[in-house]
């Protein structure tokens, strides 16, 4: 880097970037290590929760997946199609909240397609419904 060498009453009017070159440098190594750790690679099994059980609320409808993939809407097993059809009847009252049971060994592509038909039909109120977890 050059300096001025000319007389001692010029103000320098370089910036020395080393230094920020070098907190730079220093912060990039830091998260190129600590990024990995940020994804969460520990497999967990969700099912199980300690939160307290809700009410049903009187407007509320109750679907079920069970583990070889049947739909049950309100006890009564359907097609993915009737499905659809009775979730935009019940979007029409407004305040339709929708509980999803599904069973822990329910293919999550099943439990998606649900999701998507309730999302579709337009209601952003579902929740999944969990045993509480057995503190031993």
């Amino acid at each position: 880097m050059a300096m001025n060498m000319g007389s001692d009453d010029a103000a320098m009017s370089e910036i020395n970037v080393t230094p920020l070159v070098d907190v730079m440098l220093v912060l990039l190594t830091i998260f190129i290590v600590t990024a990995p750790l940020l994804t969460n690679a520990v497999p967990v099994n969700l099912p199980k929760a300690t939160s307290d059980l809700s009410l049903t609320q009187p407007n509320t409808i109750s679907i079920s997946v069970t583990d070889d993939g049947t739909v049950y809407f309100t006890d009564e097993a359907v097609s993915q199609e009737d499905l659809d059809l009775r979730l935009l009847q019940t979007a029409e009252n407004a305040d339709s909240t929708v509980e999803i049971f599904a069973d822990e060994k329910a293919e999550y592509g099943q439990v998606a397609k649900v999701m998507a038909a309730i999302q579709r039909a337009g209601i952003t109120k579902f929740t999944f419904v969990m045993q509480p977890e057995t503190i031993n």
